[in-house]
């Protein structure tokens, strides 16, 4: 306890004093600080002006990171017949319709991001109590629910990353790890805002990207400056 006391001391000393700094000065302290035995995880956390409980101001997309995530992707698809074998060949881990959702029922979700076919939907809509809390649920505006089982399998183990809006108007996603290049990490960081400002809902009153706010898995967290943070 005392050796990771001081080492949270140490993360933070790094950090103090920073504030609303550029993409490139975060990325380069929170490589500085990551500390810990095994290859952390970059996290961007991004406070938007929208209330979510509001149909018109919910907030969701996909985002193709340029340079990947980094992390190992278990993909799970409900298919049939030449969807299925579609699926396998593009290297889903696990593949069936009835039998998978048995699978699932039971308590085993081996997997971390679920692509269904349109026709199995009315199945797979029965897990909705189970998929939906995970935010694993098939849905079409994510390109989850597609006839394109394979391209969809391909761009998941590819570096696609889903977001979606929490109840207070935050957005957490993982782009990359600590191990990546600093140039890496901040063209994954400007992909990831890009997409969600060009998700902006209709409803959005004001101020849409009020805060974004890099950290590591284990280590402390810095504001970025907005314009920084932006694509253009």
């Amino acid at each position: 306890m005392a050796k990771l006391a001081k080492r949270t001391k140490a993360a933070r000393a790094i950090f103090e004093g920073k504030d609303n700094v550029t993409v490139e000065e975060a990325v380069a302290l929170i490589k500085k600080a990551a500390s810990a035995k095994f290859d952390e995880t970059v996290e961007i956390a991004m406070n938007l002006g929208v209330d979510p409980r509001h149909a018109d101001q919910m907030v969701r997309g996909v985002v193709q990171l340029p340079n990947g995530t980094g992390k190992t992707v278990r993909v799970a698809v409900f298919a049939r017949g030449a969807k299925a074998d579609e699926a396998k060949e593009a290297g889903a881990d696990i593949v069936g319709a009835e039998d998978l959702l048995e699978i699932i029922q039971g308590g085993k979700i081996d997997f971390d991001r679920c692509i269904a076919t349109p026709d199995l939907m009315p199945l797979v809509g029965r897990l909705g109590k189970i998929l939906g809390p995970r935010n694993l649920m098939p849905n079409p505006k994510v390109g989850t629910v597609t006839m394109d089982v394979a391209n969809a399998v391909k761009a998941a183990k590819g570096g696609e990353v889903q977001f979606k809006v929490e109840k207070a108007g935050v957005i957490h996603g993982g782009i990359g790890k600590v191990s990546f290049s600093e140039d890496a990490l901040a063209q994954n960081i400007r992909a990831f805002v890009d997409a969600v400002s060009k998700a902006k809902p209709s409803g959005a009153k004001g101020a849409y990207l009020k805060k974004v706010s890099l950290s590591s898995t284990m280590g402390p967290g810095v504001s970025v400056d907005l314009s920084s943070a932006s694509a253009n």
